[in-house]
């Protein structure tokens, strides 16, 4: 798509919507590589993509659209056939008197619009999609994984049946079909984890989507058999093992995506037979920027200051799930430059990243993270990444390094910001380290956010959330309702619709709680405060609690009160 690039400067300036001096650096990042502003400053996180839809939508006169929020007929879907919508970028959404209503991704692409009209014989009505609302229609071609493994398991039957009448040998099952098509809805459902569980006389296969698992298939014992071996097979582990837990890597093409997606295996023994759970890390499909992940503006500029810090330590906690590493690579995109040199050690390698160098955690080799950051010392690194912060070793030398001129980021178990701290001292490292290298402390949780299509707002008693987080927190959040003496507040959930497959969920945000490593902090920290001492300061200086951000988000009808207590109990 291209664009003026002058008007898009004015406007970006009229909107004041990014900083000078991001724009500068997008702008010189753009020209070195070869790419246009406004892809260069989502990349860079600067802007959301929904707001560069916008951007784009007022240059170019063309009304944004969200695929997301329409139902779109099949066969209106369909009359645009799926080769073609994923090779041009385009969804029909709706189609009446007035023609053929159609969401591009790229509405200045005329060759594709004369097609449309000479196919369909009918006037055509172009508006903009965000690639991620291009991704969604494109999903919609797919029928439901169950029907899919009965048609391939229908035809197998059918097939195998002729060849016998024939005086021909039965066919072997179709794994083949049967793993990749496991892989293709994992991927296309935005599913972060395929689990593949043996049961007493079948198997059970489960998505994990926005960090809930759904069952979606079971299959014979049989099948899950060959299933498994066909697993070890492409991840390269023993196929004759079956009593000890084997881990694995697998590159998978997938129709439709340019480049192939890795996914993590591990295999475990039960009582029932083998388990599998896949991890898919499709990085590329899930371009996270640093202001899209659900930070507020005065979180984020706390982290920007920090990260644009030639030194010092950024630290991410939260439980396994939260999202740290994703903050962390959102944080590297950013600094990703030509003039810096960028190392990371880490266990496991979960996304690729161009222009970093990355290295793998090794057990066997005694490759470990002690004995990678001494390695990565002498490298020259700028920047540094630790996977995770697990040892009294590793914390010695990550803090060292800090210290010594280079920016670290790293993650760390802890329940919330100020619990890092006394982590930190149970790990021996003295007050006076902590205090003066690391510059801010990021925990964070992940929420479901409600599916915007079927939204609704609902009435909840104050008393229930009194009793489920706490007076003062209620106090705090709700003044208005308090002060008039309601007994209810006005909320938001999703009543669930066929685009959300009944849940009332669409993806995931994160609920955040920053430190700010002030004065008054350090001092704290140099007394060895405990953590609730360290949280009062720091809320008594502007921070705002996971809680805190998790209800306001509620009040912005972002998520629901559900979702804020549930991962505020873990």
């Amino acid at each position: 798509m291209i664009l003026d690039e002058a008007a898009l400067l004015r406007l970006l300036s009229d909107m004041r919507l990014v900083p000078d001096e991001a724009i500068l650096s997008a702008r010189a990042t753009a020209k070195r590589t070869g790419a246009t502003l406004l892809p260069t400053l989502i990349s860079e996180g600067c802007i959301g993509e929904r707001e560069a839809a916008e951007i784009a939508g007022d240059l170019l006169g063309v009304s944004v659209v969200r695929v997301s929020d329409i139902a779109i007929p099949d066969h209106v879907l369909r009359m645009i056939p799926f080769v073609v919508a994923r090779a041009q970028r385009v969804i029909a959404i709706t189609c009446d008197e007035r023609g053929l209503a159609v969401a591009m991704e790229d509405p200045t692409n005329i060759q594709v619009c004369d097609f449309l009209v000479k196919k369909t014989g009918m006037p055509l009505r172009v508006f903009l999609a965000t690639a991620s609302d291009i991704d969604i229609g494109l999903s919609l071609y797919t029928k439901d994984i169950g029907k899919t493994f009965d048609e391939i398991m229908a035809e197998h039957v059918q097939t195998a049946e002729r060849r016998v009448r024939e005086g021909g040998d039965a066919l072997d099952l179709p794994i083949v079909r049967i793993v990749d098509t496991l892989f293709l809805y994992a991927y296309q459902n935005k599913a972060s984890d395929i689990h593949i569980e043996p049961r007493e006389k079948s198997a059970t296969v489960r998505f994990r989507i926005d960090g809930i698992l759904y069952d979606v298939l079971s299959f014979s014992s049989r099948i899950h058999e060959q299933v498994v071996s066909r697993l070890k097979v492409l991840s390269r582990l023993r196929t004759d093992e079956h009593q000890v837990p084997q881990d694995g890597k697998i590159r998978v093409p997938i129709e439709g995506s340019e480049t192939p997606i890795d996914v993590r295996l591990s295999v475990v023994p039960t009582t029932d037979g083998e388990k599998i759970v896949l991890r898919l890390l499709a990085e590329h499909v899930r371009h996270f920027s640093l202001g899209t992940l659900g930070l507020v503006s005065q979180d984020l500029a706390r982290v920007t200051e920090a990260y644009r810090k030639p030194y010092g330590m950024i630290l991410s906690t939260g439980p396994t799930g939260s999202g740290k590493t994703t903050t962390l690579y959102a944080i590297l995109r950013i600094l990703n430059k030509p003039n810096v040199n960028i190392m990371t050690i880490e266990d496991p390698v979960e996304y690729d990243m161009p222009g970093i160098n990355q290295i793998q955690v090794n057990q066997r080799a005694n490759l470990t993270f002690a004995t990678g950051l001494r390695s990565i010392l002498r490298q020259d690194p700028n920047i540094i990444l630790v996977g995770e912060i697990r040892d009294e070793e590793t914390s010695g030398i990550a803090i060292n390094l800090a210290m010594t001129g280079h920016l670290v980021l790293s993650t760390l178990h802890a329940n919330d910001a100020a619990t890092t701290v006394p982590r930190l001292f149970d790990l021996g490292v003295e007050p006076f380290l902590i205090a003066s290298t690391v510059s801010v402390i990021v925990a964070q949780r992940l929420v479901r956010k409600i599916h915007e299509p079927c939204r609704v707002s609902e009435e909840v008693s104050l008393e229930f959330l009194q009793k489920e987080l706490s007076e003062e927190l209620v106090r705090n959040m709700f003044p208005r309702a308090i002060a008039s003496k309601k007994e209810t507040v006005r909320v938001y959930r999703g009543k669930g619709c066929p685009l959300c497959h009944g849940s009332g969920y669409a993806g995931r945000v994160g609920i955040f709680e920053v430190l700010s490593i002030d004065e008054a902090v350090r001092h704290a920290i140099m007394e060895r405060a405990t953590a609730s001492e360290i949280q009062a300061i720091a809320k008594k200086n502007g921070m705002r609690t996971m809680i805190e951000d998790g209800l306001e988000k509620v009040r912005q009808g972002v998520t629901t009160v559900d979702e804020v207590i549930r991962v505020a109990r873990e």
